[in-house]
């Protein structure tokens, strides 16, 4: 397994993380435990989760919290605050007063003293820049954080933070979570470019466009009725469309006439763009990990990643 510094930080993660988001939700404990178990057989060092995963929430960092242990220091422990923990009792934002009390209750939760990657989960724009960074600044200062990052938040945004940073000499933000596959491509017009000058490592999420990169789909195979796009229609909307089809088709045609899976199309193809640092990927089963973490061996040359924008109707300068 390859590993990274998170964009210009000292950080070191692998270039393919485990997205806990199904821990405490679709499997269980004892599953989650072989799947973390796996990941780290297989090289993986980035564990990645949030406060509000899991039913109920917090229930993800549970088991994170269960199943490290002793190994807690193997691994950089990423995990998110700020989206809505609890409507009524106004769990959520990025106001000094909560973060202090949700970093605590994370650290609880995860059973540690410290957080690798401490990421705002969502833009507050109820709570000044300044306020958000100058908390997260004490935290690392306390050591209760190492670094922290963003999630979500507008390119513009960040760069008003980043300047904030500087002028106030805080740390800043060293990373960023956002989505982004061969299908969904949007942070490539304005926050890798700023995310390249400014020195942060993107952090890819649905990397494989909710399933749809895997290849088990086309215009002649719709979902089984036990899939992801089947139960729920607005991600069946927002990718299984004629135009992503088609791309996909041409996309599995290149990788199979090269040997090769969706998945490891996929996951080479992000590994491979500027800025990114790790791919976040979810799994429910150990084969699943290990599959993942496989999957971004492949190096694709400059000549591969010109055709692979080709096939997806891209052109670049």
């Amino acid at each position: 397994m390859e590993i990274r510094n998170l964009g210009k930080s000292g950080l070191r993660v692998s270039a393919v993380g485990l997205g806990c988001n199904n821990f405490g939700w679709h499997i269980d404990v004892e599953q989650s435990r072989a799947v973390v178990h796996k990941a780290m057989d297989a090289g993986i060092t980035l564990l990645d989760t949030a406060d509000i995963y899991g039913d109920p929430h917090g229930a993800s960092e549970s088991a994170l919290g269960q199943i490290l242990g002793p190994r807690r220091a193997d691994v950089v422990l990423a995990t998110k605050f700020g989206a809505t923990f609890d409507e009524e009792k106004g769990l959520k934002g990025g106001a000094r007063r909560y973060i202090m009390t949700a970093v605590e209750s994370s650290l609880k939760r995860l059973k540690t003293d410290w957080i690798d990657l401490y990421q705002l989960h969502r833009f507050d724009p109820l709570t000044p820049q300044e306020e958000t960074l100058r908390a997260l600044d004490d935290l690392v200062t306390q050591g209760k954080i190492r670094y922290y990052g963003c999630s979500n938040v507008p390119a513009w945004r960040v760069v008003e933070a980043q300047w904030t940073a500087r002028d106030r000499g805080f740390a800043g933000y060293v990373s960023l979570q956002d989505e982004y596959s061969l299908l969904v491509r949007e942070a490539e017009s304005d926050l890798i470019p700023m995310a390249q000058e400014y020195g942060l490592g993107l952090l890819p999420y649905f990397p494989l466009a909710s399933g749809l990169l895997t290849g088990k789909y086309s215009r002649d195979r719709k979902p089984a009725d036990d899939t992801r796009f089947a139960k729920t229609a607005r991600l069946a909307d927002r990718y299984m469309t004629d135009e992503n089809l088609g791309t996909v088709e041409k996309l599995k045609g290149f990788a199979e006439a090269r040997g090769h899976t969706m998945v490891e199309l996929a996951f080479s193809w992000l590994a491979a763009q500027p800025a990114v640092s790790s791919v976040i990927a979810g799994a429910t089963r150990p084969e699943q990990v290990e599959q993942n973490a496989r999957a971004a061996d492949w190096k694709l040359s400059a000549e591969d990643l010109a055709e692979i924008d080709h096939l997806s109707g891209r052109s670049r300068d």
